[in-house]
């Protein structure tokens, strides 16, 4: 198995740590794709994948309805989303990324996370060449009428560079800019996706002793407890 599966295992032992940052997070994908495509999900395809995390991550059809009718809304301000680029201690690279409707406040917290923890903000393109940006799916392998070596094969045109199995489904990861086109085949080829979405995946990764650890895990906290923050990625082993 290869690097996204290793990421993804990795990536597993720390889930969001309340459902209630799970579902602003939703919601706020929600705002950007409505506000992009349109409330209906069978044209908008973003909106269509944003309610598929949502029930992943089993939010309240109720809630998903209120946000999508809220996002409707023109008085509703929609969210800019931001990358940030830093180090933690010890020359781990770290990637922010953010939705805000208040760009400066995003700025002002995260530069103060990043100061109080020893770390650096960076500028754009500091750190972020050190990541690939992917796409992935989660499938439910019931829908699959082929193996996962064919499944592979049919979506190398898509730049898939991984398939693999998980318990909860199967996983395929690609190129950031083929999301569409993966998120099509799937569709027409009736396979049902569960969850989608996109990570940064770091080329290299650094190891630490347990003491450097803490100090890196220290800024990462603190950055995930904003409420701008969407994901956090780092190069830290």
């Amino acid at each position: 198995m290869g690097r996204a599966f290793e990421f993804r295992k990795a990536r597993k032992m720390k889930r969001w740590s309340a459902m209630a940052k799970t579902f602003t997070r939703i919601g706020k994908d929600i705002v950007m794709a409505v506000k992009e495509g349109g409330p209906n999900p069978e044209t908008n395809s973003r909106l269509r994948a944003v309610i598929q995390n949502a029930k992943a991550a089993n939010m309240p059809k109720d809630n998903v309805e209120r946000a999508i009718k809220k996002a409707s809304d023109k008085d509703t301000a929609n969210y800019k989303e931001t990358l940030f680029e830093g180090y933690a201690p010890h020359g781990i690279a770290i990637l922010v990324e953010t939705a805000t409707d208040n760009n400066n406040r995003t700025v002002a917290n995260v530069r103060a996370a990043f100061n109080k923890c020893n770390g650096n903000l960076g500028t754009s393109g500091s750190v972020s060449f050190m990541f690939d940006h992917t796409c992935n799916f989660r499938v439910n392998a019931e829908t699959v009428k082929i193996d996962l070596e064919e499944l592979e094969l049919e979506l190398l045109d898509f730049e898939v560079e991984e398939v693999f199995q998980e318990e909860d489904g199967i996983l395929i990861y690609g190129e950031f800019s083929q999301f569409g086109n993966i998120q099509k085949y799937l569709e027409e080829n009736n396979i049902e996706i569960l969850s989608s979405g996109f990570e940064r995946i770091p080329t290299t990764t650094t190891e630490l002793n347990e003491e450097q650890q803490a100090e890196v895990e220290k800024l990462l906290e603190k950055l995930e407890d904003e409420d701008d923050v969407q994901n956090v990625y780092h190069s830290m082993a």
